[in-house]
């Protein structure tokens, strides 16, 4: 069984220790230490105050799921560990020198970066775009306008530009434009709106190419520990760990 350390100790680790049933968590390591505590309570796997300790037990895979700090303080050391790496918060590849930085350390290293579908769906389709162009990709994300620490009474557009444009003034809200970017190999136009009257996040991904045309909505509901985590980004995860050693394999 494939040995786990989950590296960020929050609400989606907590999503992942709950209901991922048969995942084998044998590490924790948490900036913030009593959340590592508290997760080593229900998986039972030792908690370490130091992130060098927590990456020189016999692990398989790291998952992130803390923060694009996380990955660029830390996705480095993983890999050249001889570990595989998940990365959850994919807006740290927007950084085109980091993201070849740790594909050649994986390379020589024989490693695998794995990036889940985090809060959207359809990545794995659209990697078609990666061997017949795409002539658009456009990522229409809705959130409330608490979400985006501003205040207006009416839908109101906030940002319209490319990914790399955006991720400058809305960090924390790039992680499914970045994942669009890698799985179609095109860079992706970004409409981010607050509506006051949204009660979930929001994505609308528009594809078009010789294929032919792609629109999927999705919908999240919030993990029930914390509103402000999307519940399918946890899921997503736990999909990933469970299909990495069945024999057959769905999709692209």
């Amino acid at each position: 069984m494939i040995r786990v350390g989950l590296l960020g100790c929050g609400n989606v680790a907590e999503v992942i220790a709950s209901e991922g049933t048969g995942i084998n968590i044998t590490a924790l390591y948490d900036f913030e230490h009593s959340h590592a505590e508290h997760l080593k309570e229900l998986t039972g796997a030792p908690a370490f105050k130091k992130f060098e300790d927590f990456l020189s037990q016999d692990l398989d895979i790291v998952v992130e799921a803390a923060s694009v700090g996380a990955v660029y303080e830390h996705a480095e050391d993983v890999l050249m560990s001889g570990k595989d790496i998940v990365i959850l918060s994919v807006g740290a590849l927007a950084d085109t020198d980091f993201k070849n930085r740790l594909i050649k350390i994986a390379e020589e290293k024989n490693r695998k970066i794995r990036i889940p579908s985090g809060a959207v769906m359809g990545l794995d389709n659209l990697k078609i775009g990666q061997i017949s162009p795409m002539s658009k990709v456009l990522l229409r994300t809705t959130k409330s306008p608490r979400s985006l620490r501003i205040e207006t009474n009416e839908k109101t557009l906030v940002f319209s530009g490319r990914a790399d444009e955006c991720i400058k003034q809305y960090p924390k809200n790039i992680n499914v434009a970045v994942a669009l970017e890698l799985a179609t190999g095109h860079d992706v136009e970004v409409e981010l709106w607050a509506d006051p009257d949204i009660k979930r996040n929001m994505h609308e991904i528009f594809a078009e190419g010789d294929f032919g045309d792609f629109y999927l909505k999705i919908k999240n509901n919030p993990c029930p520990q914390n509103p402000a985590t999307s519940y399918l980004a946890a899921l997503s995860i736990i999909t990933l760990l469970k299909n990495l050693e069945k024999p057959m394999i769905i999709g692209t």
